[in-house]
């Protein structure tokens, strides 16, 4: 009797052994940029958690935060190589897709509403259209970005207040050009040189989203939060078109529901983090400063339009019409 339940243990150990090792038909190498407490990598847990229990276990997700498999870029260049699968990706895209550099235009978006019902809609669909052709990568789920806002030591509430005021900008045209015509000296400077900048008074003032502005503490250089909100964006979760086409459509269908489970609660975490991040840095001793947006959106408008191909101005004119 005891050799009989040993060896019907030994069976069922190996069936289960067997099981496990045929399990996961395809592997997905999902890289990004964020690190483990970001949301965004939250949200990549639980759409690792879903295709995994919604295959049976044929379809395993691999996750890489910090960056592990290279910069935005590298990532792209690996899933159109095959040796990659996944990925976090923005207007990066505009290099292949010049749709997708609607998803950093200044004032492009009146307001959070505004950009779900252009990315909901056809705008949406003719970017991710544009990104599919041009790149072979298939956008699967999208997260709102926080707004970008400006800090400084004064408060500005209109561009004339602005007054020349020396700024730090990415090094992108578009950015450098926008805040010249509000009346600033935008100054392109690496992120990692902001913090000394600021503090030596080389520089008076910077912009970037909530999440940047609490993690690069500019809490201690800067005295104000002034809402400008000049660039509203997204971001697209991304998988290689192959890598997708090549499993069966079943299990391409619990990957796309997967990845909608997962814009859902990274919505709802995005939520909540802005409003926490807004408490965090009052408490730090930031002022919150409302700017006059609909005067900054009037007087950026035709540096904008001007940066913008021919292409892009009537996707920004048929978003403005939204």
């Amino acid at each position: 009797m005891i050799k009989q339940l040993l060896s019907s243990a030994v069976l069922g150990a190996a069936i289960l052994s067997s099981h496990s090792l045929m399990a996961a038909d395809y592997t997905l190498q999902f890289g990004h940029l964020a690190n483990e407490q970001n949301i965004w990598h939250q949200a990549a847990e639980k759409f690792k958690e879903e295709v995994e229990a919604n295959s049976d276990g044929q379809i395993e997700v691999q996750l890489y935060p910090n960056e592990q498999l290279g910069n935005e870029m590298d990532v792209i260049n690996s899933i159109q190589l095959g040796t990659a699968d996944m990925t976090i990706t923005g207007e990066s895209l505009q290099n292949w897709a010049p749709k997708a550099a609607m998803m950093a235009v200044p004032y492009a978006f009146r307001d959070s509403e505004h950009l779900h019902a252009a990315v909901n809609g056809e705008v949406g669909a003719e970017i991710e259209a544009q990104i599919t052709e041009r790149t072979d990568l298939v956008p699967l789920a999208w997260f709102e970005r926080g707004p970008r806002q400006l800090t400084s030591n004064r408060p500005i509430r209109t561009p004339d207040e602005l007054d020349g005021l020396r700024l730090r900008v990415p090094n992108v045209p578009l950015f450098v050009d926008t805040w010249q015509a509000l009346g600033a000296r935008p100054t392109p400077m690496a992120f990692s040189e902001v913090f000394t900048a600021l503090q030596q008074n080389t520089l008076e003032g910077q912009e970037n989203p909530l999440s940047l502005i609490e993690s690069a503490s500019f809490n201690e250089v800067q005295d104000y939060v002034n809402m400008t909100g000049h660039v509203r964006s997204w971001i697209y979760v991304v998988i290689g078109r192959n890598q997708l086409e090549s499993m069966p459509e079943e299990l391409q269908q619990v990957v796309r529901d997967a990845a909608q489970t997962m814009q859902a609660y990274e919505a709802e975490l995005f939520t909540e983090d802005q409003a926490r991040l807004e408490q965090a840095l009052q408490e730090r001793g930031m002022e919150f400063v409302d700017a006059d947006v609909e005067a900054f959106a009037e007087k950026a408008r035709p540096a904008v339009l001007e940066a913008l191909t021919e292409e892009q101005r009537e996707l920004f004119d048929t978003i403005q019409d939204l």
